[in-house]
């Protein structure tokens, strides 16, 4: 018997991948991550942390499809029809063509995928659907691989968008197989700080588009909120100098924020002095003290050092270095720095400030957002860029263009 037509190698050049671009589902943010928005038979993978927000953001997605009028099928196993309902009705996400199923056995899926003939499927979550073809509880290894693999074959042979969800383990990554992130063409993480209502989506890998984009959410009672311009998110309200506070540009994908660092640099009686960092990394800060204290003169071996970031945000990138090096420098000599000053640059164990990536992107935004005196690699040293920035006119400055 030969195979389906539609499956028969063709020529490349008789392809058409007109059908195969991003459609976008309404929610901008999410539609930024990936790309421009859902390819019709791609599979995506949305993992994040419990609580985190993501059958809220889904719902929302799958409201907004369901609202340009395509049907949009979604299928609860961890909670009842009548619970997805409740909070569709909170978000004001009750459409015609939304569908809600409460089905936790793959063939009743595909059942349903039968049935309602969706554009989009909505599967919350992975871990918690299994097959009666095979032997074990949902979530294992096993399962969880068959239950991926069919619904991509359904995906690829009838170009159904699927999300699917997943939980994560203890240190971050996807439950189940590895083979899972693999499998999938999309594979986004949703986090975000426990102690505030901002949250964050990434891409880790992305078969159609960028993997360096990230989009901001902030959850509120009526749902979650689209954030298109986090650049007040990361600083506090007051605009008067303070002692230990400076403010830096982190790149999160190819988005420019600013984020404030501070710093509080007290006499400590212990003989072990306390270093409590929030935000970033401990080990750089500990390597930025020792940098302090030998290259720059800044004596705080004897001292409680506390670091953190504004607004919960983590920063890894080396670039925040010289912002976190003023904040102390600032905290430790009770000297504030002006408010429009912004700090960019890795700093070396020899002292050197170093350059960064995408310098000039994060120029241009400081600018406009009104600072205007962004030190950087323009800085021969650490102990030149404490001298600059505690000067009333500092030697080397980056001024707006006019």
């Amino acid at each position: 018997m030969s195979p389906n037509a539609g499956r028969l190698a063709r020529p490349i050049t008789e392809l058409d991948g007109t059908s195969s671009g991003h459609q976008p589902c309404g929610v901008g943010e999410f539609d930024r991550v990936l790309g421009g928005g859902i390819v019709p038979g791609a599979v995506i993978l949305l993992s994040g942390e419990p609580g985190v927000g993501k059958s809220t953001l889904l719902l929302d997605v799958a409201s907004r499809v369901a609202a340009s009028g395509k049907r949009v099928l979604y299928v609860s196993a961890e909670e009842s029809a009548g619970q997805v309902y409740l909070r569709a009705s909170r978000t004001n996400g009750l459409q015609e063509n939304l569908y809600l199923a409460n089905d936790t056995d793959l063939g009743s899926v595909l059942g349903q995928i039968e049935h309602v003939k969706p554009e989009l499927l909505i599967v919350d979550s992975v871990q918690t659907v299994s097959s009666g073809l095979l032997d074990g509880a949902p979530g294992g290894v096993a399962q969880v691989r068959e239950v991926a693999a069919t619904l991509i074959r359904v995906a690829k042979e009838t170009t159904l968008s699927i999300i699917l969800v997943g939980h994560v383990t203890k240190d971050g990554q996807v439950a189940g197989p590895r083979t899972l992130e693999h499998l999938v063409d999309v594979v986004c993480q949703f986090d975000g700080d426990p102690h505030t209502s901002l949250r964050f989506v990434r891409t880790l890998k992305n078969r159609f588009g960028p993997t360096d984009e990230v989009g901001c959410f902030e959850m509120s009672g009526e749902g979650i909120i689209e954030v298109p311009d986090p650049s007040e998110l990361f600083r506090s309200g007051t605009r008067e100098p303070v002692s230990g506070t400076c403010t830096t540009m982190a790149m999160e994908g190819k988005r420019a924020l600013p984020v404030e660092i501070q710093a509080l640099v007290i006499p400590s009686s212990a003989p072990q002095p306390r270093r409590v960092v929030n935000g970033v990394e401990s080990s750089r800060v500990a390597m930025l003290l020792a940098v302090l204290e030998r290259r720059g003169g800044i004596a705080v071996a004897s001292a409680d050092v506390y670091v953190s970031t504004v607004g919960g945000i983590r920063i890894h990138e080396p670039g925040a270095d010289l912002a976190i090096a003023l904040a102390i420098a600032s905290a430790a000599k009770n000297v504030a720095l002006p408010p429009t000053t912004i700090a960019i640059g890795e700093i070396s164990l020899a002292g050197e400030i170093r350059p960064v990536t995408q310098a000039d992107q994060r120029s241009s935004e400081a600018k406009r957002l009104g600072f205007d005196v962004v030190l950087d690699k323009g800085q021969v040293s650490i102990g030149q860029a404490l001298k600059n920035a505690f000067s009333s006119t500092p030697a080397r400055t980056k001024q707006p263009a006019s």
